[in-house]
């Protein structure tokens, strides 16, 4: 260890004093969890507003929100479910500010475009007559993915298979069912 030279007076020079080190508190469980959900939050943003710095902007945002409203002990989905009303929510915000309208005005129109439902039970039919002309996976895929809302993820878990495969599934059932005349 080497000593501190002396000032010009000849004192000796103070020392630095010792850092003092600080323990931070230990992240939450739901906290790691809404941690690796924030991915997922970006990339809703993103598609949302198509720029970067504001899908970046915009996730903080939701962190900052969020994060110190966790409960402990919450489910993950539940956990997942907040972190994406958290992002309606400020992308709601920063809609209202870009256009220039409050977000009730939002709302409105938002609920105004909202369609209500089939008239009548032709399109189901039609649906179920399409889905019925098709294979049993590809059916199987169709009906996880789009009438369930499972990820390409959790369809592949449903279908003990890879993500890949389903994707492909997936591709070739549209193309099956484009194809099935539901007239007939």
């Amino acid at each position: 260890m080497t000593s501190d030279p002396p000032l010009p007076d000849g004192s000796a020079a103070p020392s630095e004093p010792e850092a003092e080190v600080v323990e931070l508190p230990s992240a939450t469980r739901a906290t790691d969890i809404a941690l690796d959900e924030l991915e997922l939050v970006y990339a809703f943003i993103y598609a949302r507003v198509g720029n970067r710095a504001d899908a970046e902007d915009l996730t903080q945002q939701v962190a900052l929100k969020a994060f110190p409203r966790l409960r402990e002990g919450a489910p993950p989905s539940a956990i997942r479910g907040y972190l994406f009303a958290t992002a309606r929510s400020v992308l709601g915000a920063f809609w209202s500010t870009r256009l220039g309208l409050s977000t009730a005005e939002l709302h409105e129109d938002l609920a105004l475009a909202v369609p209500q439902g089939p008239t009548s039970d032709e399109p189901v039919e039609r649906a179920g007559r399409i889905l019925a002309g098709l294979s049993d996976n590809y059916r199987r895929v169709l009906e996880l993915r789009f009438l369930h809302g499972y990820s390409l993820k959790e369809v592949a878990a449903e279908m003990r298979s890879t993500v890949g495969a389903v994707k492909v599934m997936q591709l070739r059932a549209l193309r099956a069912a484009a194809k099935v005349d539901p007239d007939a």
